[in-house]
């Protein structure tokens, strides 16, 4: 992506509080300072395991995450943290308890929820208090962390307040004004216990006209005077149409932009050409970028709906252009406003995406659940505000007389890029520039460059130490070698009994290695406490030399060779490839535990000075499993449910085994019942345990064979597949 500018200081600040501190920030700005540049550098440029969401779909594709509701299975009803059973249980209200009962997080979610280092809410201005509650509730608890604001995450809120509101019906208020001063998320309860920094992004890049500035500061703080207003009202031309100058209406309501641009198309001369948008897997009709349906003629007037990603940008979102032609092969034309230059459009694909944890690698993956391909255009001679936030355009016409919402209007004149640009299609009333004065009152604490930077010194300070605190402690250790024997246990294979002697060493050494961790934190919390209030880094250097050098020994010797010598001892015997496959995950994340150690630092200053060259004692291990792998893929080219299996075992999802492996969904589920049938895979390793415990009781009830009326009873809670593994699974209890 493009570097943002060196000269804005404060995007730069908030980049580092946010890399390299534990504070929540609420990071805002007016209209066209970068606030949607900041969430991509962020993005791209952080170190931590961070997902990103946002309050509708359309707002979760454009900043390439997922929705709130999606990925914290939030209620579409009000939440209320106490109380709601006062209220009936039918009335659509979730408290608490109904809150955990709903939720069905399988395994790999609550352990992404457990590493998740930073959370990024864009379009906060659209966020509800009780929608902030209901995630901070769902957090602390799946991350054992009950006392700790949102479980311990770190939280970027994005958006600007004087944009538009939440949307909360009235009926839902009525639940809700009880226990909370007003809808905006700055009055969850959770905003009581942790107060963000605010940071406001002030460099502003759409506008460079200092009047027009002034008016839309103005605008945004319900202040302007009548002398402004009239300046403001002198771009009044009721009657003006620009169609001969791409101008583009934004007004207030869905049906009326899609009547100017209906009209306007069908008033045109020619054919009518259709580009069918093309779906693949998951991809919500709701939150589509442009028309499924894309009809447009040649002159039609159309709008680029994403960035140019080529260098220099040839276009940008919101960018107006005129359709030159249609081309035999269906290509679309088009010139650019405010000049001559043309362009063949080539269609563009947005993700639907779902955060996944990569347990080898220690990480947040992005997984393609499905996409949207199509043109990245739209019909342009009009547009609603709502969804022309973010955009910026040139040349507009601006009907927002029956503004309904605080801030549409500054969100309708803020995408202009000048005053001689804008002509207003009714005038504006000062009724219709309101600003929430519970907005103003909270947006006002914001600090100044200076006092960010000295606050940035000493909070960095206690970042890197918190860093290095957590190093000692070998908890990830231990849960991954107790995962390890309960794969372990039940397996009947050549070699049981060196696997299970191994297993034990490993859990005895992990808890005495975490022992060990513990006593040197008690020492290292006031060394690091006295180097922050002194800066003498003298002794933090020898004692933490001393302990990296420690822990990688201990990590190499006792762990990662005991795991290699195993590997190679059992690598020749028929059928334990499955074993094979389990200590070389093993040693990789042992590698990766290891290498957290040897890069340990505090700020510049290093600790690995006289260590072992680790990586070239990783190399033949890691030369070993690529030369397994073209012989792996040839086995998995069939379709015999061990090729699944091997897969799943990495840490692959269903979804990922199906694409890489050309399958169906379906048929990789089958493939893991089977092998739960043949013993080969533990059933709640594949099953999640609330399933099997709906699933079982029904079996019991109703017959081992009696699959189609578990099905009836459980419907779209369960699959097939999982009903057929659990039916093997008693089978075998039953034996």
């Amino acid at each position: 992506m493009p570097q943002p500018d060196t000269t804005n200081t404060m995007f730069h600040l908030a980049a580092d509080f946010i890399n390299h501190t534990n504070r929540h920030i609420f990071l805002t700005g007016k209209a066209g300072t970068g606030k949607t540049t900041f969430l991509k550098y962020i993005k791209e440029h952080t170190a931590k395991n961070t997902v990103v969401v946002a309050p509708t779909g359309v707002a979760a594709i454009n900043a390439g995450g997922v929705t709130m509701h999606s990925f914290f299975q939030l209620p579409f009803g009000p939440y209320v943290p106490s109380g709601a059973h006062l209220f009936g249980v039918d009335n659509g209200v979730t408290d608490t308890h109904a809150l955990f009962r709903n939720i069905r997080f399988n395994h790999d979610k609550k352990e992404l929820l457990r590493e998740m280092e930073l959370l990024i809410i864009d379009e906060v201005s659209m966020v509800r208090a009780d929608t902030l509650d209901a995630i901070d509730a769902i957090l602390r608890h799946f991350r054992g962390q009950p006392l700790l604001p949102f479980g311990g995450v770190q939280v970027l809120y994005i958006g600007d307040l004087y944009q538009l509101p939440p949307v909360m019906p009235e009926d839902q208020w009525q639940f809700l004004k009880d226990h909370y001063e007003s809808v905006f998320f700055f009055h969850a309860r959770v905003m009581r216990q942790t107060n963000p920094l605010f940071i406001e992004l002030n460099k502003i890049y759409r506008q460079n006209e200092a009047t027009f500035i002034n008016l839309l500061n103005g605008v945004r703080n319900s202040t302007l005077d009548w002398d402004d207003l009239e300046v403001l009202n002198q771009r009044y031309l009721p009657h003006f149409t620009g169609v001969d100058e791409q101008y583009i209406v934004l007004t207030t309501h869905n049906r009326r932009a899609d009547d100017i641009n209906n009209a306007r198309l069908a008033a045109m001369p020619g054919k009518i050409f259709t580009f069918t948008g093309e779906i693949t897997g998951d991809f919500s009709d709701k939150a589509l970028p442009t028309d499924m349906e894309l009809r447009i003629k040649e002159g039609a007037q159309v709008m680029f709906i994403k960035n140019d990603v080529a260098e220099p940008r040839r276009y940008f979102n919101g960018k107006l252009a005129t359709v030159t032609e249609i081309l035999p092969d269906d290509k679309i034309v088009v010139k650019l406003a405010g000049g001559d230059d043309t362009l063949v459009l080539e269609k563009e694909t947005w993700r639907n995406i779902r955060y996944s944890w990569n347990k080898t690698d220690e990480t947040v993956d992005e997984e393609e659940l499905g996409s949207f391909k199509q043109y990245p255009i739209r019909l342009a001679w009009a547009i609603t505000i709502h969804k022309s936030q973010g955009l910026t355009f040139e040349k507009a016409i601006i009907d927002a007389g029956n503004a309904f919402a605080p801030g549409q209007v500054y969100v309708a004149l803020s995408r202009c890029t000048s005053l001689d640009g804008l002509v207003l299609h009714s005038r504006i009333h000062p009724g219709a520039i309101r600003t929430d004065q519970q907005v103003q009152q909270f947006s006002s604490g914001f600090h100044k460059e200076e006092e960010l930077e000295l606050l940035l010194e000493g909070e960095r300070l206690v970042f890197w130490a918190d860093q290095l605190l957590k190093l000692f402690s070998a908890e990830k250790m231990l849960a991954e070698f107790h995962v390890h024997a309960a794969w372990l246990r039940d397996k009947k294979m050549t070699g049981m009994d060196s696997a299970l002697t191994l297993s034990r060493n490993l859990q005895q050494r992990a808890a005495q290695l975490h022992e060990v961790g513990l006593k040197f934190r008690q020492q290292l919390d006031p060394l690091l406490k006295d180097v922050i209030q002194t800066g003498n880094t003298t002794l933090l250097k020898e004692r933490m030399g001393k302990a990296v050098a420690y822990f990688t020994n201990e990590i190499y010797e006792g762990f990662i060779q005991q795991v290699r010598r195993e590997r190679d001892l059992v690598k020749g015997i028929a059928k334990v490839k499955k074993y094979v496959l389990q200590l070389s995950g093993l040693e990789h994340f042992l590698w990766n535990r290891l290498q957290l150690f040897a890069d340990a630092s505090y700020g510049q200053l290093k600790f690995n000075e006289g260590l072992p060259d680790y990586e070239t004692l990783r190399k033949p291990a890691l030369e070993e499993n690529t030369k397994e792998k073209p012989a792996k893929k040839t086995r998995e080219a069939g379709d015999s449910r061990r090729g699944s299996l091997e897969l799943f075992l990495t840490g692959k999802t269903l979804a990922e085994i199906a694409a890489e492996r050309g399958l169906a969904m379906s048929t990789v589920e089958s493939h893991l019942a089977d092998c739960v049938a043949h013993d080969e895979l533990q059933i709640n390793r594949f099953v999640d345990e609330r399933k099997i415990s709906k699933i079982l009781p029904l079996i019991k009830e109703l017959g081992v064979t009696a699959s189609g009326p578990v099905k009836a009873r459980l419907g779209e809670e369960v699959t097939w597949a999982e009903i057929r593994a659990v039916q093997a699974h008693y089978r075998k209890t039953m034996e």
